[in-house]
């Protein structure tokens, strides 16, 4: 096997890691964006409980409580985390088809 025949087969398969991690990546999404599977959980939401002191009445906690139940009424509970968690897989996805697109391009270069 000489250098030239080496050269053009790495060239080939860098070429078809950088074209099979470009389709990983966009399979992935589609099934993520398409609801068939949930992108990874970064950003989780916790639920916030309010208790009353005992004794009576704690003014503070009856505001906080129905300020958190209005804005339940508006924004669905997990709803930020959400956006945010899909917000970071659209980062990641991109960084990965532009990794991929610069391995296939190595591939391609080294095939020439």
């Amino acid at each position: 096997m000489t250098i030239n025949s080496a050269t053009k087969t790495l060239g080939f398969i860098l070429l078809a890691a950088g074209i099979i991690l470009i389709g990983w990546t966009l399979n992935n999404s589609y099934n993520i964006f398409t609801g068939k599977s949930a992108p990874s959980e970064i950003f989780v939401m916790s639920e916030i409980k309010i208790s009353s002191q005992p004794g009576g009445p704690d003014i503070q906690a009856q505001v906080q409580q129905m300020l958190a139940e209005q804005l339940k009424g508006m924004l669905p509970v997990n709803s930020v985390p959400r956006l945010l968690n899909m917000v970071i897989w659209s980062a990641l996805a991109g960084i990965l088809i532009l990794g991929g697109a610069q391995i296939a391009g190595l591939g391609v270069k080294l095939i020439k």
